[in-house]
């Protein structure tokens, strides 16, 4: 069986990935402030989807 050729976009992303949440110590808490922080700053708009119901909420309204 033949492995998979390596992606360089995957691991391009993988790499900036790995190196922001070094800098946060992978602290999950501190990495999500920083990510709504330059979000905050960015200048774009951003657009908020409605969550989806869960299959419980589903299950239960039927």
């Amino acid at each position: 069986m033949q492995m998979p050729q390596a992606d360089p976009i995957i691991a391009e992303v993988r790499s900036v990935r790995d190196k922001h949440a070094a800098r946060f110590g992978y602290n999950v808490e501190a990495i999500f402030k920083d990510i709504q922080v330059q979000q905050a700053t960015s200048g774009r708009k951003y657009v908020r989807r409605p969550p989806k119901p869960s299959r419980l909420e589903i299950a239960s309204s039927a």
